[in-house]
């Protein structure tokens, strides 16, 4: 690391930041300030004065007694010592969080605007600490994350992100980010990582009591710690975290934001090119062919395939891609007998098969009830499906039915419709598309749900 000589107001900066870490190690085991005098023989001015960074000079015997006190292992009395020395001298010292910017996306924003506003203002306020993003794979979590977490930029707060190993980045981080390895500290940490009972000093040092947020794109939540969450929110009481899942957390305090396919209404009543999948579809077509001219024919194609594939956003790029080697009408007449070749990216074939991998890895996470109430529908040959037909294919109660139903719902493998004036829903395009080549495929002769409603 480098080293450099501290100006008077670094000084400060490198006190505050020692008092940030002894606050933080005194509250990780319930002393008061007086209890820490007690047990280091400091006085109570003297800690509250290191605490606030009013104490310039801290004596290395000072901090040797309050290391001591608080009973600090090797790692985290060596980090106290440092943040000690930084005020004394040059030395190491942590990055500038004004250059923690969130990743720049690869694609602009279409439509989303409204549901981002309202989880970046959530997260401003303080209103939640812990927004956890679900939806299937391809909806638009992480764009929808990187949307929130510039506005929050924008708004003086810190952007600390972390992208999941394996999981497909939608964007392009900086090569580099002063704050990548604190960053990876702290998921590490939520992970299981370090001593359970000890948040990262290098964290608690950088960002003190100061708001910023931290985005955990790519989640498996299933891997993540509660316990540590706790400790990491009380030690840090600025910071907020957003979190990118296929699926959610389930913990006390998750705010779950579920992200549904863009609206695509049915094209029966007319096309309607303000609708939020039309809009998308349209900016992918002119990427593709800047030819073709969307009148009233081109739009009612485009209406129609956008309703087919559920307004899902990879699914409807896929399509559009198929543009540079056929038109419109044929486009959906490909999507009218057999939408499966279209999930496939012509210009990236790696999409379709990230997309195929992860609905089916989705499906198979499913309970059996599920998967075959799935199946069944898929079965049915039918659209949309309501509340009673699910009742009347599993004859179970109605509370576990709407259980079931909101299951799929977060699991965005069924999406809610509003076009005949009531409550129903269907199951998504992609997933009729990657169930058939799966253990989830419908069983031969199973029946239609009684009362399915027709598109």
């Amino acid at each position: 690391m480098a080293t450099t000589i501290l100006s008077p107001e670094d000084t400060t900066a490198a006190t505050a930041a020692l008092g940030t870490l002894i606050r933080g190690h005194r509250l990780r085991i319930g002393l008061t300030q007086r209890e820490l005098a007690d047990l280091s023989t400091i006085s109570v001015r003297a800690i509250r004065d290191l605490e606030k960074g009013k104490a310039q000079r801290p004596r290395t015997d000072t901090l040797r007694l309050i290391a001591d006190a608080l009973r600090l292992g090797p790692r985290a009395r060596t980090a106290l010592e440092e943040a000690g020395r930084r005020g004394h001298r040059g030395g190491a010292r942590y990055p500038s969080l004004e250059r923690s910017a969130p990743p720049v996306p690869l694609h602009p924003l279409i439509e989303r605007r409204a549901e981002a506003a309202v989880v970046a203002e959530e997260l401003r306020s303080g209103t939640e600490r812990l927004i956890t993003v679900v939806g299937l794979s391809g909806v638009g979590k992480t764009r929808l994350a990187l949307e929130a977490a510039a506005r929050l930029h924008d708004a003086g707060l810190p952007v600390l992100w972390h992208t999941a190993p394996g999981a497909v980045a939608d964007c392009l981080p900086a090569d580099d980010d002063p704050l990548a390895a604190p960053t990876a500290d702290c998921a590490a940490f939520l992970h299981g990582g370090g001593p359970a009972g000890t948040v990262p000093p290098e964290l608690t040092g950088l960002l003190g009591d100061r708001a910023a947020l931290l985005v955990l794109d790519g989640a498996d939540t299933a891997r993540l710690d509660f316990q540590r969450l706790g400790r990491l929110l009380r030690e840090l009481p600025g910071l907020r975290l957003l979190v990118t899942a296929d699926t959610p957390w389930d913990v006390p305090g998750e705010r779950l934001f579920l992200l549904a396919p863009l609206e695509a209404p049915a094209p029966a009543g007319g096309a309607r090119p303000d609708a939020p999948a039309t809009r998308f579809f349209l900016d992918r077509l002119r990427r593709v062919r800047p030819d073709v001219v969307p009148d009233d024919r081109a739009l009612a194609d485009i209406a129609w395939v956008c309703h087919r594939l559920d307004g899902h956003p990879l699914a409807l790029a896929a399509a559009a891609s198929w543009l540079t080697v056929c038109d419109l009408p044929t486009l959906r007449g490909i999507v009218e007998s057999d939408p499966a070749p279209l999930l496939d990216h012509l210009a990236d074939g790696r999409s379709g098969s990230h997309l195929r991998e992860s609905v089916g890895r989705t499906l198979a996470a499913l309970p059996a009830g599920h998967r075959s109430l799935i199946a069944e529908l898929c079965a049915a040959g039918r659209d949309e499906f309501l509340l009673e037909d699910v009742v009347r294919l599993t004859g179970l109660p109605l509370p576990h039915c709407g259980r079931m139903v909101r299951d799929l719902l977060v699991g965005g493998v069924i999406r809610s419709s509003t076009d005949g004036g009531r409550s129903a829903f269907r199951v998504l395009c992609v997933v009729r598309a990657v169930a058939s080549t799966t253990a989830c495929a419908p069983t031969a002769g199973a029946a239609a749900p009684a009362g399915t409603a027709a598109a």
